[in-house]
């Protein structure tokens, strides 16, 4: 072999190992995802469901995303009317150090988020107003705890994921929408309860370390009472106050999209 024969083929070799030591020259990344959760991302709204009791849909911005991502892996452990406790004790065993993204919705359950939307549609001024106090006393007071606890969880048993934590959006617009909607004062107090709720969480999610996604901008302008709602109202029982298929593609999926590619 010629002299010059040699130093082409040493300067080839070198290029290659090069290339292969520099990330994303060589081969994509492995994405090994599992999105966590609660109906926010079981995709209950969404429709059509698996045959679980968890109300699972493709249709959710978990599936979407992984879809669009062409990920190695995926797993799906969200279930509906979750709760923290839930996460910890039921959901996590789907991560293992191999899992490289983990996304999570959880903390509404915690607070009694079906109770009040139900004291508020279907009960006076002052009954949803007390329930809403309670519920905000109770995400200061108590769902920190509980979110950082998660959060741990989480990080113990998918020590090398990327933590991604997506919060609720607003429910409603406060235009007069009909006789038959909520009031303007109800739907106010429970925009702002949301507002507290996810200022709690992007705290929480941020001493983790973990990435909080924000969804209430991306669904301005199409809560219920809009003329183009990506939120269910109250025409099912399980459905009520979900997004639709909409809201999870337009809403959640964009949202995360943004926060992460």
């Amino acid at each position: 072999m010629s002299r010059r024969v040699r130093t082409v083929l040493v300067a080839l070799l070198a290029t290659v190992l090069g290339a292969a030591a520099v990330p994303g020259v060589a081969q994509a990344a492995t994405v090994n995802y599992v999105a966590l959760g609660d109906s926010y991302s079981s995709g209950v709204g969404a429709g059509p469901y698996d045959l679980s009791t968890c109300l699972r849909s493709q249709k959710s911005y978990a599936p979407l995303w992984a879809a669009a991502h062409a990920v190695t892996s995926f797993r799906f452990p969200a279930c509906g009317g979750a709760v923290t406790a839930d996460v910890i004790n039921s959901q996590v065993g789907s991560l293992s150090s191999t899992t490289t993204l983990v996304t999570v919705t959880i903390g509404g359950n915690d607070a009694g988020f079906a109770d009040v939307i139900t004291s508020c549609r279907f009960g006076s001024t002052t009954t949803c107003t007390n329930a809403v106090n309670d519920a905000k006393s109770f995400a200061t007071a108590t769902l920190p705890g509980r979110l950082d606890a998660t959060y741990a969880a989480i990080r113990n048993r998918a020590p090398n994921a990327r933590l991604v934590v997506l919060g609720y959006p607003r429910l409603f617009e406060t235009n007069y929408c009909g006789w038959l909607a909520m009031s303007t004062y109800k739907r106010t107090i429970l925009n702002e309860a949301a507002d507290l709720l996810a200022s709690v969480t992007a705290g929480r999610a941020g001493a983790a370390g973990a990435t909080f996604v924000d969804t209430r901008s991306s669904f301005a302008g199409h809560g219920v009472c809009a003329a183009d709602p990506w939120i269910h109202d109250v025409s099912g029982v399980i459905e009520a106050y979900h997004p639709d298929a909409d809201g999870y593609r337009y809403g959640y999926l964009a949202a995360l999209a943004a926060a992460i590619g």
